[in-house]
């Protein structure tokens, strides 16, 4: 072995290239820059062509970078029910940022500390702190490549394979493989070329890689000849192919960045950065002008709805969760923002324009595939760069509303709360008509005063087995001895799945109707029995701009204010209020009630929409139930298939999402068949299980209850023990 001896621990930066090669590689950089920065400019100068965004995405700037800093370099959303892909990009991401910020500190070195100051820390101690670090964050990197490279060629992930996958991917994590394994052939190369020192040891790959070059005897010129015969095999002449190799690879790679897949390094930092906390739970309100309606044109789109596009990287988690897809319809959340981005590419590039959404296939997207959304934010909860999906479809649908191209099931809907005020078309009179069975009368909100205004909603008041939930409700909220009232005939539906059908103009009609009722009652708290119905009272009525319609004749409303923009009135769902007057001693239960082995459905309008996981089971538990979780649960619930409109829709489907879920219950649970009753805490989700219990053959297997109708149970458990004892 050589030892080449050095006065301090460093290197020679430029070892090897000539004073001519050393202007070429700068005009290449220079070149390359200059690529890059305009490749970046023409994306965002691309962004400006879109509409205004309608809500605030770079108010507290600071802020959001910070948060996106934590977000993004944690991986948090890539280790999201995927720890291997969590690590793989991990080893990828950390890998990549340390070798781009050592070669900033080389230029910092070269340029700054020599050239301006007149120093130099490259060297000593930090010079072998920095090389064991690229070493070991680079074998990181590499080591990912490689987890990448198997999990999509050798494994071939469904995920990875799509009509959208393209040359692109194969050469993008190409060029990152060649850039990573390049660096420490460079580096191998001349650790060999420079006699193996002993303090290169902490380049422990490079060092291990020289060692082998020794072991095989590769040739060398050594020190004294510095002049470097470019004639034979060598290692030299190796390190200098292997130089250039690397040099223009990395030039390439940089240049390319702004045209092609890997710019989602930069669109998905700026996409998480802009993206919207309340994203799905509330969607972008329509002016009375109808500006920012549609999606006629692709620049009928925001600047951030374009910029979604560009930071999605075709990684399949949307595609992977979404329930629609997994029943066959015919929606992929990828694909439909993979295709407005192909498309609007294509007319960029010179292509003719065509309707963005339309029934019979003459489009960029089918009707029927957005049809088949669920709104259940599924897409949006897996996304590892915060697409907001539900807003892009929204846009469709409001779209396919304007055009007319809905559903006739769904036009029937929009007819019968346009005419009776719910989506039964029953009169609105018979509204409270399923109070007629307790055994106490239900106060009138408009009337007295309650703690509780009760929105009871469309299947609590006219479907049959929803009504026997609202009466067990009302049972609770009697017997915790809370004051509660309803609106009868002046409640009407809600309006959030309309809206995400599309027809926000009906949603507003609604929503000023409910905000000028609500105006004329005395209560402390909005009680919702609906997931659907708290989610759009909570998040999305104090985002409407009532001033804007009021002065609208088709608008029979005249309420011009902000309702509830400072949050002073609570608004809940019925197990937040109960679990409340559970824990505050309003009801007696032991906890050992009942004796059921159950499992739980999370709706999606109270789980990944609010957060709202604990209330409901704690409920259920307080009965003396033994709960038992079906694996996808929480924030990973798989979504009934009644949302977005998809309850008053027909569907060829195999199987129904509410079928695959009692599958579920009953045999991937721990009990398996031994469940004894399918737990739910939403009207739509009551209505779908019990058609999916007849449908997928489960009649006889499970029970669908709702957690109110345990609590009553548990509730006449307690009745029974009181009058034993007294009997005693």
């Amino acid at each position: 072995m050589n030892t080449l001896a050095q006065a301090d621990v460093a290197r020679e930066t430029y070892w090897g290239i000539t004073s001519v090669e050393y202007a070429v590689f700068y005009f290449l950089a220079f070149v390359t820059v200059a690529v890059f920065t305009y490749g970046v400019y023409r994306r965002f100068a691309r962004y400006t062509q879109g509409d205004g965004d309608s809500l605030p995405r770079l108010d507290e700037l600071q802020r959001r970078v910070v948060s996106a800093a934590k977000i993004v370099l944690s991986n948090e959303k890539q280790f999201n029910r995927d720890l291997y892909g969590g690590l793989m990009h991990s080893f990828i991401l950390w890998g990549f940022l340390t070798l781009f910020i050592a070669t900033s500190i080389l230029m910092v070195e070269e340029y700054a500390a020599k050239k301006l100051l007149h120093i130099s820390f490259w060297n000593g101690d930090f010079y072998l702190a920095y090389q064991f670090m690229v070493d070991a964050m680079g074998l990181l990197f590499v080591v990912g490549i490689g987890m990448a490279l198997y999990r999509r060629y050798w494994v071939r992930n469904h995920r990875l394979w799509d009509r959208h996958t393209s040359a692109e991917d194969d050469l993008f994590i190409w060029t990152l493989f060649a850039l990573g394994i390049g660096g420490f052939l460079l580096e191998g190369l001349r650790v060999y070329s420079a006699g193996i020192p002993d303090h290169e040891v902490v380049s422990f790959v490079a060092y291990g890689m020289a060692l082998g070059f020794d072991a095989v005897g590769l040739a060398t010129l050594g020190p004294a000849q510095a002049g470097f015969n470019r004639a034979g095999l060598n290692v030299e002449n190796l390190h200098w192919l292997a130089w250039w190799t690397h040099s223009l690879v990395a030039f390439f790679f940089i240049a390319w960045i702004p045209y092609a897949k890997p710019f989602h390094m930069l669109s998905s930092f700026a996409n998480v950065v802009t993206r919207d906390e309340k994203a799905g739970k509330r969607l972008p309100n329509v002016p009375s002008d109808l500006d920012a309606t549609n999606a006629e044109s692709i620049d009928d789109f925001t600047w951030k709805e374009l910029l979604d596009q560009d930071a999605c990287t075709k990684c399949g988690r949307c595609s992977s969760v979404c329930p629609a897809k997994a029943s066959d319809r015919p929606l992929d959340p990828r694909n439909v923002i993979l295709d407005l981005k192909s498309y609007r590419e294509e007319l960029d590039a010179g292509g003719e324009e065509q309707p963005i959404v339309a029934d019979g296939g003459t489009s960029v997207i089918n009707a029927e595939t957005m049809e088949s959304c669920m709104a259940c934010m599924a897409c949006m909860d897996a996304c590892p760069v915060e697409i907001e999906h539900l807003k892009s479809f929204t846009r469709l649908n409001r779209q396919l509303t304007d055009q007319g191209d809905i559903d006739s099931s769904m036009q029937d809907v929009f007819q019968n709360v346009m005419q009776n005020g719910n989506t039964f078309g029953d009169s609105p009179r018979n509204r409270g008509d399923w109070t007629d069975d307790l055994e106490f009368d239900v106060s009138d909100a408009r009337e007295e005063e309650v703690d509780y205004l009760w929105y009871v909603g469309d299947f609590p008041s006219y479907d049959e087995r929803n009504k026997q939930v609202a009466r067990s409700l009302a049972t609770i909220l009697k017997e915790a001895d809370v004051s509660f009232g309803i609106l009868f005939d002046d409640e009407k539906f809600d309006g959030n799945d309309i809206r995400r059908v599309g027809e926000e103009f009906l949603y507003i009609e609604l929503a000023g109707h409910h905000v000028e009722t609500w105006e004329d009652c005395e209560f402390d708290t909005i009680v919702c029995t609906d997931p659907h119905s708290y989610n759009t009272f909570k998040n999305e009525y104090p985002e409407v701009d009532f001033e804007e319609f009021a002065d609208d004749p088709m608008m029979p409303f005249e309420y011009d204010e902000q309702w509830n923009a400072d949050g002073e009135i609570d608004v809940l769902h019925w197990t937040q209020a109960v679990e409340e007057l559970v824990s505050e001693g309003h009801l007696e239960l032991s906890g050992t009630e009942l004796d059921y082995t159950v499992t739980y459905h999370d709706p999606c309008h109270l789980g990944r929409y609010n957060d709202e996981y604990e209330a409901p089971r704690e409920l259920i538990k307080a009965t003396g139930c033994e709960l038992d979780e079906m694996p996808r649960n929480r924030a990973n619930s798989f979504c009934c298939g009644g949302g977005g409109g998809g309850l008053w829709m027909d569907f060829e489907e195999e199987p129904k999402p509410s079928e695959e879920r009692i599958r579920e219950a009953l045999e991937d649970t721990d009990a398996g068949s031994g469940v004894e009753k399918f737990v739910v805490a939403c009207p739509m989700c009551m209505t779908m299980y019990e058609d999916g219990r007849k449908t997928g053959g489960y009649e006889d297997d499970i029970e669908i209850v709702d957690v109110a109708e345990l609590i009553v149970e548990a509730i006449g458990k307690t009745e029974e023990a009181k009058v034993e004892v007294a009997a005693e």
